[in-house]
């Protein structure tokens, strides 16, 4: 069963193969970037920085369909601004890495029938 559902990119792109493409091979571009930022900040204990990724990233992957990890990174968000639950913060990272890489595995096979 798919992890991504690429309904919404469909629909806001008027189901625009290019569109569709070029929004694909930026999510697969820049999430292994992000990743990287987000364990590093946490390790480096820069919560500031770790919630604005968590916040960048909060949409791209919504757009690809991972909604309930776009909600978990709300969460991360809204948890560093509060200080609170720290102990969640490395498991909802390595779920944002552990999904991405295998979204970028299925995002990877859709561009090759595009």
């Amino acid at each position: 069963m798919p992890l991504t559902n690429l309904d919404y990119l469909k629909n806001i792109t008027d189901n625009d193969s290019d569109s569709i493409r070029e929004i694909i091979e930026l999510f697969i571009e820049q999430i292994p970037q992000s990743i990287e930022s987000m364990h590093k900040y946490l390790g480096e204990k820069r919560f500031a920085d770790l919630a604005k990724e968590a916040h960048k990233v909060k949409s791209s992957v919504e757009i690809v369909g991972l909604t309930e990890l776009g909600q978990a990174l709300k969460t991360l968000q809204v948890s560093i601004l509060n200080q609170k639950d720290k102990q969640t913060y490395y498991p909802i990272i390595c779920r944002f890495e552990k999904e991405c890489l295998e979204a970028i595995e299925e995002l990877k096979e859709v561009i090759t029938k595009l």
